[in-house]
């Protein structure tokens, strides 16, 4: 065991198998059993705590972890006092970033902030909705919700209801319309202020971000070699975007090149039969650990 050590905070919950499956992208390979509140990590300069989302950031704050991945949301709950080191979007359903809304039944009579006065409100994230209707001068009544929270609205146990949705499909499954947007969140890492000002610790934090960061941005990428004939090469390499610029190389044949290039995922169903048209062919896609 190194005498030097950083403890990592990893989200239980919703976020847990991306962040595992993100280190393993980075280099780390972190095991543990569902039993298990310490999972296990091959480097022996870091050492893992499994530690729920929403606590992430007290934990942090206080100086129990260095490091941890949580969201901006909880942060603000939790009025923590911590160096983010990286943003990241990320969750089980797109890359967007999902958002808090206040959100009442499709039959309500309440269209405003300004309607809810002396309502009553239900969310998990408390202390930032009272802050959010006190700012504005409304008074509501904020209680916790320890799940289910779109019934106790459809239920008529409260008013209305704050809640996290990334496509609002869920909302509108439950026959709520969204009346306002409270907050933006995504997934950030964050790091203890002592953590971060130790030069050992912030040299560890750094070389975790960025390879973080570079498994992320793979995430979304895939890489494309072809080859294309000297004719048609001008027209190929104007289809394909790229970081800087496609990598170009002369085969052993004077009239064919070897093009290779990184592009988004989400358009390569379209580029691939472009390229074939343009003259290109044997055209490989492969996975990227890391885009850095």
């Amino acid at each position: 065991m190194s005498s030097n050590l950083l403890k990592l905070g990893i989200p239980k919950g919703s976020l847990e198998a991306n962040t595992v499956e993100l280190f393993k992208r980075a280099g780390w390979k972190i095991s543990y059993n569902e039993r298990s509140y310490f999972p296990s990590i091959d480097d022996d300069e870091i050492a893992c705590y499994l530690i729920r989302a929403q606590e992430m950031a007290r934990y942090v704050n206080d100086g129990t972890i260095d490091l941890g991945l949580t969201g901006r949301d909880w942060i603000v709950e939790n009025d923590a006092d911590v160096t983010v080191v990286q943003d990241l979007v990320y969750s089980k359903v797109s890359r967007r970033q999902a958002r808090w809304v206040l959100a009442v039944r499709e039959d309500s009579s309440i269209a405003s902030l300004e309607d809810l006065q002396g309502k009553r409100i239900s969310t998990e994230l408390v202390n930032f909705t009272k802050r959010y209707f006190r700012e504005r001068g409304i008074d509501v009544h904020v209680e916790f919700s320890w799940g289910a929270t779109e019934a106790k609205v459809v239920e008529g146990l409260v008013d209305a209801v704050v809640e996290v949705t990334e496509t609002g499909s869920t909302l509108r499954a439950n026959k709520l319309k969204i009346i306002h947007e409270l907050m933006k969140t995504n997934t950030q890492l964050i790091a203890n202020k002592s953590a971060w000002n130790d030069p050992w610790k912030r040299r560890k934090i750094e070389q975790i971000s960025i390879l973080l960061r570079g498994s992320f941005l793979a995430m979304s990428k895939v890489g494309l070699k072809m080859n294309v004939p000297k004719e048609n090469l001008g027209r190929a390499v104007l289809l394909l975007p790229s970081i800087t610029a496609p990598t170009v190389s002369q085969l052993n044949k004077d009239e064919w090149f070897a093009v290779e290039t990184i592009v988004d995922k989400d358009i390569v169903r379209d580029l691939i039969p472009l390229l074939r048209e343009a003259g290109a062919e044997g055209i490989i896609e492969y996975p990227l650990n890391k885009v850095l």
